[in-house]
């Protein structure tokens, strides 16, 4: 069993919607972003509201850069450990990207060369990772605008591979599959079938837009239609152990928010968080 199994829909706990998620009944987990959590000492105020009500708070890290051809920053992996403990997070979270080189930060998750050389640069930096863990680390591959030339791996041979060898569970991004599949000028569907659904720790589902072409998840958006519907396929062929809505920034009001989640939850399967029935 995994570790948010039966936790149904989460969001992503921001502190300017922080009054809203406190807000919603049935809500049983929110993920954090990791390094907006203090280096040492109790976690904000309403968050620790969360946690004392029995909500389950998953950090999610944002700037390890597992992909980095350097090793990871022992203080960054610290930091992340730190926050686990802080929030008693059943799992933490990370992505398959690189976010700095040569002492320069990007400011980005960026995309890695689907190469041996690439594998075997996650594979170290997450073995450097995990033995400050006390707690399952799961991997996100992200969305990426452009690709590599001359990749040795696919998608899913790539992020295959690196979960047999690290031993990692799968934050599945099913929003990042509907944007590497359509930039790719691929079928979504058939990408999705090729991933190892079987290692799902928990899957998120963020809005995003074309522009100029390109399919870019910006997390300020209205998830779109056909990411839901790619969200349904998923299901039917394995439903995850529990779903988050992504939100960064151009917050809606109330009741959008309301309705992405209800949203989410009439694809699933799983209970209304908002109190409000699903059809």
């Amino acid at each position: 069993m995994t570790p948010l199994a039966g936790r149904g829909v989460g969001i992503g706990w921001r502190p300017e919607i922080s009054g809203f998620v406190a807000e919603l009944p049935g809500l049983r987990f929110v993920e954090v972003i990791a390094e907006s959590l203090p280096h040492s000492g109790e976690p904000p105020e309403a968050l620790a509201k969360l946690l004392a009500s029995g909500v389950a708070v998953v950090p999610h890290g944002v700037k390890l850069s597992l992909g980095g051809a350097e090793p990871v920053d022992p203080h960054r992996v610290q930091h992340l450990a730190q926050a686990a403990r802080a929030v008693g997070a059943p799992l933490v979270s990370e992505h398959i990207a690189y976010v700095r080189a040569g002492g320069v930060e990007a400011g980005h998750l960026l995309p890695l060369p689907r190469c041996r050389e690439a594998v075997d640069a996650v594979v170290a930096n997450v073995a450097r990772t995990t033995t400050a863990l006390d707690v399952p680390l799961a991997l996100e591959p992200i969305a990426a605008l452009f690709e590599w030339p001359d990749d040795e791996l696919t998608e899913a041979e790539f992020l295959t591979e690196i979960l047999e060898r690290t031993d990692a569970l799968l934050l599945l991004d099913i929003a990042n599959v509907y944007a590497n599949a359509l930039n790719r000028g691929e079928d979504p569907a058939e990408l999705l079938a090729r991933l190892p659904l079987e290692r799902m720790a928990y899957v998120h589902v963020a809005g995003g837009r074309i522009h100029e072409g390109r399919y870019h998840d910006t997390h300020t958006d209205p998830v779109p239609g056909e990411v839901l519907e790619l969200l349904g396929e998923l299901c039917a062929r394995q439903r995850p152990p529990a779903i988050l809505l992504e939100r960064d920034g151009h917050y809606p009001p109330a009741a959008a928010l309301r309705a992405e989640l209800d949203a989410l939850s009439a694809a699933t399967g799983y209970p209304a968080i908002t109190g409000a029935p699903t059809r």
